[in-house]
């Protein structure tokens, strides 16, 4: 397992849609090893491929409580089937945005279609941090970040903050 470099904004590659995986082969199962390595490590709780620059439909997740066992998640090629009628507020970060939080609504429930680890086809319900996790990640493979759903404001500012950090690090 390899630890890999998390993308922060504004590189341009998180705004890519990420492609479907076609079959989960050694390359995936390493790559979802990487990926859980990189964001243990980071630390965080989720990490779509998009963040470490592979442009592939899959993230990993792991929302266990920091005193239990870990609950490594990963999602391959992951599709929302349902979305429940309430909706939730969570705090929401990002390991491409660092040291920035914000409250984000979403849906409180979702059911989500995907391949696990081994290939095989699951479908979960999720609610609670779980179902935001998701939803979050799953924003990732399709190019948004949680700052979208924040007013032109605020997002304009985390922007600007971050290119400007960018440049004085000579990184555009």
């Amino acid at each position: 397992m390899t630890k890999r470099p998390i993308i922060t904004i504004p590189d341009p590659v998180l705004r890519e849609v990420c492609a479907p995986i076609e079959k989960v082969d050694a390359e995936t199962i390493a790559l979802a090893d990487d990926m859980l390595e990189t964001m243990y490590d980071a630390p965080g709780i989720g990490l779509a491929a998009s963040q470490v620059g592979i442009l592939k439909r899959i993230f990993v997740l792991d929302v266990a409580k920091e005193d239990a066992p870990k609950e490594p998640m990963v999602f391959i090629n992951p599709e929302i089937i349902w979305y429940g009628d309430e909706l939730s507020v969570y705090q929401e970060g990002c390991l491409s945005i660092p040291d920035y939080y914000e409250d984000v609504e979403r849906p409180a429930e979702v059911a989500v279609k995907f391949m696990d680890r081994e290939g095989a086809e699951q479908e979960i319900k999720a609610d609670g941090l779980l179902a935001t996790c998701i939803q979050h990640e799953l924003d990732h493979l399709n190019g948004k970040l949680f700052i979208d759903y924040l007013s032109k404001l605020k997002r304009d500012r985390v922007v600007k903050k971050f290119t400007k950090q960018a440049k004085l690090a000579g990184q555009l």
